[in-house]
């Protein structure tokens, strides 16, 4: 017996328009690697729950070690990874160093993750406005 996904297709491996749409909507190999090290960044729990600390305030190297129950050390390499990858920046204030997500990009991300997660926000009317913003800008 076939496999019905295998035999679905009636011309299997034949040029679809929709084969040739999608790769023309196909991420270039840099873009597709960047995307995949922001998200691997994101996929440890400690930075998650840095950035989601810093989407309500600048918080000093202490401040978050002291959150995170992890040293200032530990805190110092997990901001490296996100301020490499541009979600963080870091500015001294005096003899402390405070740190604050990058931009909006960034808070929209985190903002919209959570939403997914948490599934509260979905049939926010902010939602609804922000998706068709969003997929304005797709289709343009």
């Amino acid at each position: 017996m076939s496999d019905p996904l295998l035999t679905s297709c009636p011309t299997p491996c034949a040029e679809h328009p929709r084969v040739a749409a999608a790769r023309g909507a196909l991420l270039d190999s840099a873009s597709a690697a960047a995307l995949a090290d922001l998200f691997r960044a994101l996929g440890d729990a400690t930075r998650a729950k840095i950035i989601t600390c810093l989407l309500h305030q600048d918080l000093c190297t202490c401040d978050l070690a002291l959150l995170m129950g992890i040293t200032e050390s530990a805190i110092s390499q997990h901001l490296r990874v996100l301020r490499a990858l541009r979600l963080v920046t870091s500015q001294r204030r005096g003899k402390l160093v405070f740190h604050a997500v990058a931009d909006a990009h960034v808070a929209l991300l985190v903002q919209v993750g959570l939403s997914h997660v948490q599934e509260g926000d979905a049939h926010h009317p902010m939602m609804a406005q922000l998706l068709t913003h969003l997929m304005k800008g797709a289709t343009a």
